[in-house]
């Protein structure tokens, strides 16, 4: 009768997912025990909802409410990946329900996934999750599907997070640049520029108190100035390229012209600092919090007033008009403080790149 065989000794396990000194492996992407470890140890539970708990190969969901569903994707690749504010995470969930909101939709679920290079500290994959966990429940959804990739070392940059999300615009509600029309109100919900200086002023050595970033999910602000009753024709937040690249699109599809007043803008002094040492316009920078609204011009004041009674929009400001297109005049141009206009042009490359 042959021997028992000997067991072969097992290599010590890498510090699992939340203890101290541990790091991504190129096996916590591989589907064994360390995926499993970091699924169930950290995602799952931080994430906890009935349609993720499932952990099948695809989520399945209740019927959706009465109206049109409303679907958004998105990529995430900050540099750097925290900053005062938020960090990948946050930004991530955030940037995807305030794509959801911006078309009147309301977010219902998001799938989340994320690149991650081998060597991350564990320790900042905790706060991505934290942070994307603090989103959905400030927003009111649920992460319901991801996965986790892992590249070796020196091919990614720490992390990259990519997104989708489904939500659903209510019966009778209609928004779209197709009802921007001349004499339109443009209003923002805030200062601009506030999350586009901080990150820069991160890469800079830059930063200060009260340079923090704006980034915020949108959709409670949105369902609050819908439920007003305000006839908004049009809403955008203006995320890459900030106000002045939002409005050049407006105004090439709706086929209108866009004069913002400089004096209107509301720009907070630690964001104008930052951009004047890098040499960067306000208007090109940008918000991850923030939404641009066309309304029309005899709901302007309503609008404002529906904006400032939400936390987030306490600081909303007119600062623009649409009118009819001009011949020789510049589609998007800002009247500054002389009472002369300042053609806005599209940027012809990445003023920053790496934002969100």
């Amino acid at each position: 009768m042959p021997s028992p065989r000997r067991s072969e000794p097992r290599a010590p396990s890498p510090a699992p997912p939340g203890g101290a000194g541990g790091r991504i492996l190129l096996a916590h992407g591989g589907g064994g025990h360390l995926t499993q470890e970091l699924i169930s140890g950290l995602f799952a539970s931080a994430l906890a909802n009935p349609f993720l708990a499932t952990l099948t190969d695809a989520a399945v969901l209740p019927e959706l409410p009465p109206g049109r569903p409303a679907l958004t994707t998105d990529a995430f690749v900050v540099d750097p990946p925290v900053f005062p504010g938020g960090d990948l995470g946050y930004l991530s969930v955030c940037g995807t329900v305030n794509d959801l909101a911006m078309v009147g939709a309301r977010p219902l679920w998001i799938t989340w996934a994320l690149i991650l290079e081998e060597g991350l500290e564990v320790s900042l994959l905790e706060t991505f999750v934290a942070g994307a966990a603090r989103a959905t429940r400030e927003a009111g959804v649920a992460i319901v599907a991801g996965d986790t990739k892992v590249v070796p070392r020196g091919k990614g940059d720490r992390a990259f997070a990519v997104t989708a999300g489904l939500g659903v615009v209510p019966p009778g509600r209609e928004l779209g640049d197709h009802r921007v029309a001349a004499s339109d109100a443009i209003l923002v919900s805030g200062p601009i520029g506030d999350h586009g200086a901080t990150v820069m002023g991160c890469r800079h050595g830059l930063g200060g108190e009260g340079l923090v970033s704006d980034c915020a999910p949108l959709s409670s602000l949105i369902e609050t100035l819908l439920g007003a009753g305000v006839d908004v024709h049009a809403m955008h937040d203006p995320t890459r390229g900030g106000v002045a690249t939002v409005c050049n699109e407006v105004a090439a599809r709706a086929g209108v012209r866009i004069v913002l007043e400089e004096t209107a803008i509301p720009v907070r002094p630690q964001v104008r600092a930052v951009c004047d040492v890098l040499g960067l316009d306000p208007l090109y920078v940008a918000c991850e919090g923030r939404v641009l609204l066309w309304v029309g011009d005899g709901d302007a004041e309503r609008c404002l007033a529906a904006l400032r009674g939400h936390p987030l929009g306490a600081g909303a400001a007119a600062i623009g008009r649409v009118s009819a297109p001009a011949v020789g005049a510049a589609p998007v141009a800002v009247r500054t403080a002389y009472g002369t206009e300042r053609p806005l042009d599209v940027l012809s490359g990445s003023e920053l790149p790496r934002i969100c």
